[in-house]
């Protein structure tokens, strides 16, 4: 009989919810708000990080691109260099909404969630329910098996939990990508592409870098290592 992994509670960074997870785990997806995190650095947190309250991040304004140190509390901000708003605000939504949202907070649809005819962009993204237009994830993608995505989608991180699938018909050009799940389409991946133990993969992926667990399934082609050099003239 195969023996289980240790496990230990964890606590999320974001929400503060307890959930266990393997000593061993290096990344999960948190069951109370649906956000990606890193198990290790959550329980080996650093001794001098600052508590939340005195936190800073930096973010970059939409409009003239200037980077801005704001508190991690902070729900809104102004460009010290062109005077313009900015939504820092995170959104969860669980009813339908028809309207655009543009902030570097993070972006969650619940299960009964639906936003439709909206253009996105979130810092991080977290998709349960239905989504329909034009949708930015800056910094994470993260969709699970009840979700609906219909339109387009950009993100530079695309993770599919453990026990979801997630299928797209064209193919998405992604930084990094992290599945734990079931994918189906095509990816083209500058960056790493991580494959869990649980990982199912089927299509094709053109990668820069490829870390496959063992036990993970890949059913299609796969291109791994830096593109072939332009031939000169």
């Amino acid at each position: 009989m195969a023996k289980q992994p240790d496990k230990t509670p964890v606590a999320c960074p974001h929400c503060g919810h307890q959930q266990p997870e393997s000593r061993l785990a290096f990344s999960t997806i948190c069951r109370q708000c649906g956000r990606h995190f890193h198990v290790q650095a959550a329980l080996n947190p650093s001794p001098k990080a600052p508590d939340r309250a005195h936190a800073m991040r930096q973010v970059a304004c939409f409009d003239c691109g200037a980077g801005l140190d704001v508190p991690v509390s902070a729900e809104s901000t102004m460009c010290k260099r062109c005077g313009r708003y900015m939504d820092l605000h995170d959104y969860r939504i669980a009813t339908a909404v028809s309207r655009n949202f543009k902030t570097r907070g993070a972006f969650v649809v619940e299960p009964k969630g639906y936003v439709f005819n909206s253009e996105t962009i979130a810092r991080a993204v977290v998709i349960k329910g239905r989504f329909h237009g034009r949708l930015v994830a800056e910094e994470s993608l993260t969709v699970y098996s009840s979700a609906e995505i219909k339109g387009s989608l950009k993100t530079a991180q695309l993770i599919i939990p453990e026990g979801n699938h997630f299928r797209w018909p064209d193919c998405l050009q992604v930084e990094t990508v992290e599945i734990a799940g079931e994918l189906a389409g095509t990816l083209h991946v500058t960056g790493i592409a991580t494959l869990r133990s649980t990982a199912r993969w089927f299509g094709d992926l053109v990668a820069g870098q490829l870390v496959a667990e063992a036990g993970a399934v890949v059913v299609g082609t796969l291109r791994i290592g830096p593109p072939p050099a332009a031939p000169q003239e």
